[in-house]
């Protein structure tokens, strides 16, 4: 082996910490794509500004001092740069219309997409039917270690597994440490490795899911669903028509 495990429980104490952070990234994403700010929000704010601008530019006009009139350069220039913000703001509403209009050709094209298998590049772990499947590629032969959260942050299973180099899949049945069978849902997942002097490293992996559904997000993209999980469709590295081809390793010991 390339590196020597310190111990197992140092080894699955870096990888629940993995998977925490993992979580929490998780969180944040799936709260940023639900909130979004809108054009016509902006455009609202600023037909505001300006009928207040014009406003306080009759008034300034009535009672300015016949003896020593205003200059028209500085209400001008005013006047200018609201017609510039808003026909940016037009554009910008165009923008997000035809940016709708890709994603909607998209969504109907990723139709076709549900009900099969996908290999993706997420943290995001889908148990969907009491199972739920990574693929582990490590550059070398290791020693590593897995945890997978709950969506509350929890650290629900672990394990160590000795790898080779390569693609091996990984199968989770569902249950937790203590052999309780935990609900279909989406979980957050981590697989590292460390050397002999305690020094972590993050192993790759992808999840495979069966998509469930295709969808928009706020941010102008589109996602699969994987039953909870769901992932930019960017993710998806690969479709899979059944089963997998990678060595397999029990997920018990």
């Amino acid at each position: 082996m390339s590196t020597t495990i310190s111990s197992s429980t140092d080894l699955l104490s870096a990888a629940e910490a993995a998977a925490k952070k993992a979580n929490t990234a998780n969180a944040a994403s799936s709260a940023s794509g639900a909130s979004s700010s809108t054009s016509s929000d902006a455009l609202s704010s600023l037909t505001s500004n300006y009928n207040q601008f014009l406003t306080l530019l009759t008034t300034q006009l009535q009672n300015q001092d016949p003896t020593s009139p205003m200059t028209s350069d500085t209400f001008t220039s005013e006047l200018a740069q609201f017609a510039g913000v808003e026909q940016q703001i037009q554009t910008n509403t165009n923008l997000t219309q035809l940016l709708s209009l890709n994603q909607d050709n998209e969504v109907s094209q990723g139709t076709s997409l549900v009900g099969r298998q996908a290999v993706a590049s997420s943290s995001q772990l889908p148990l969907q039917n009491g199972s739920a499947e990574l693929q582990i590629n490590p550059t070398s032969a290791e020693t590593v270690g897995i945890a997978i959260t709950n969506s509350a942050g929890s650290v629900v299973r672990t394990q160590t597994l000795s790898l080779p180099a390569g693609t091996t899949d990984w199968t989770w049945n569902g249950q937790d440490d203590s052999g309780n069978t935990l609900s279909d849902g989406s979980y957050s997942a981590a697989v590292v490795t460390q050397d002999s002097s305690g020094n972590t490293t993050a192993v790759p992996f992808s999840v495979v899911g069966t998509i469930t559904g295709v969808s928009k997000d706020a941010s102008n993209g589109v996602d699969v669903d994987m039953g909870s999980s769901i992932i930019d469709m960017s993710s998806v590295s690969s479709l899979l028509n059944s089963g997998t081809s990678g060595s397999s390793a029990s997920p018990t010991s």
